[in-house]
């Protein structure tokens, strides 16, 4: 039988003097490898599927194990992909060329994608006043965001990007020259802050995992799986069941990387959600978004589980970046533009039988219970005061 703790397992003075440490370093993303872009990441649109699911696809294809180590070596300045407009000085420069070759990078996420080329924008700037500049930037940032209207967390990293990197009063006193280069200095802050995310909200949220703890997890986030690796690197003994995560079979490829770490794993299909939440302690999902009324949009099937989860008085944890804050709110689950993606049910479907291809749903906050964040936990109803933070 699995063997159960009836108390917290907390050290909270170790917890932050390793927060502490993991922040005081600057790190910067692992260039781009021959195979990574040989690896058929989408450049151009399906119509029939929307480009926030053909990204999704392809990294959640390529994952790797190995990112605390791939991140923690990666600190040296020539590290980041070559930019386009350096690779070929007579090619004009392009945002979205830009943001392609950083997208290619499996364990970047596509927010801090944009970020990085927008700070790019900056840098290749031929603007000769302020004023110009940010215009460059508005048109550049609106790029970005029209390249997959269906991105939350794209539009919402673009929209913050914006906001921290011209939030200065100082760039009205000085020069052009300077006023540049403070830019360009908080937005790689900014790009560096986004790509610790995940490292700072794996450490948050090790209190809450315990010895003996049974976590359900649905789908594959990047974010989460670096909080469940940070914990079995802890020696801290517990389990998870990941849900099958049809159609692409997301838990299958969380479940083969958590066998990597020795973690002992249980594949539930995703209909068997209520019959195994008796057994659960805690679920743990990600997010593409944060809304701000607290609640968040996710892989479909996150709004079931967080409902059976809340009736069988289970709690629901979402771990999130800051930068997947977002400016909407949802009323229900139609208020969301679609996110569609294929589906194969493996037999013919006949021509007269709708078939539903949304990606992902809306939970609302009163069924979560806690929001792990680089800004620090959070509860949903915290959510919108950050927000207002955030765009001021």
């Amino acid at each position: 039988m699995w063997w159960r703790s009836a108390s917290f397992i907390l050290d909270r003075q170790q917890n932050n003097e390793a927060l502490r440490q993991e922040t005081s370093s600057t790190i910067t993303p692992p260039p781009p490898t021959e195979s990574s872009t040989a690896m058929g990441f989408p450049t151009d649109h399906n119509p029939n599927i929307s480009a926030y699911y053909q990204t999704r696809a392809a990294h959640h294809a390529v994952v790797t194990s190995d990112w605390l180590a791939q991140a923690q070596a990666a600190t040296t300045p020539h590290d980041p992909p070559q930019s386009t407009s350096a690779a070929d000085p007579d090619k004009p420069f392009s945002v979205i060329d830009e943001f392609n070759n950083w997208r290619r990078l499996p364990d970047l996420a596509e927010a801090v994608a944009a970020i990085r080329a927008l700070a790019a924008v900056i840098r290749s700037s031929q603007a000769s006043t302020m004023m110009q500049l940010e215009i460059e930037l508005k048109k550049a940032s609106d790029s970005l965001k029209a390249w997959d209207t269906t991105s939350i967390s794209l539009t919402a990293g673009c929209d913050l990007f914006m906001r921290y990197v011209t939030r200065t009063s100082a760039l009205e006193y000085e020069d052009f020259n300077s006023a540049k280069s403070r830019l360009i200095e908080r937005a790689e802050k900014f790009g560096e802050i986004s790509y610790k995310a995940r490292k700072i909200i794996a450490m948050l949220s090790q209190e809450f995992i315990f010895d003996g703890c049974t976590i359900l997890v649905h789908g594959f986030s990047r974010v989460v799986f670096e909080v469940l690796k940070l914990a079995a690197q802890n020696k801290r003994l517990f389990r998870v069941f990941c849900t099958e995560g049809r159609p692409d079979r997301t838990g299958l490829r969380l479940s083969n990387e958590l066998a990597k770490l020795d973690v002992p794993v249980k594949i539930v299909i995703d209909s068997a959600v209520a019959y195994t939440m008796d057994e659960v302690d805690m679920v743990f999902v990600g997010a593409d978004g944060v809304v701000e009324s607290g609640g968040i949009i996710n892989m479909m099937g996150t709004y079931q589980i967080a409902l059976v989860a809340n009736s069988m008085n289970k709690p629901v944890y979402v771990a999130a970046e800051s930068y997947k804050f977002a400016r909407l709110y949802p009323l229900d689950q139609k208020d969301l533009a679609p996110a569609l993606r294929p589906i194969d049910f493996g037999v013919p479907i006949p021509s007269k039988v709708e078939v539903e291809r949304s990606a992902r749903d809306y939970t609302p906050p009163q069924y979560l219970t806690l929001l792990f964040t680089d800004l620090g936990v959070l509860t949903p109803s915290v959510v919108s005061d950050e927000l207002i933070q955030l765009y001021l």
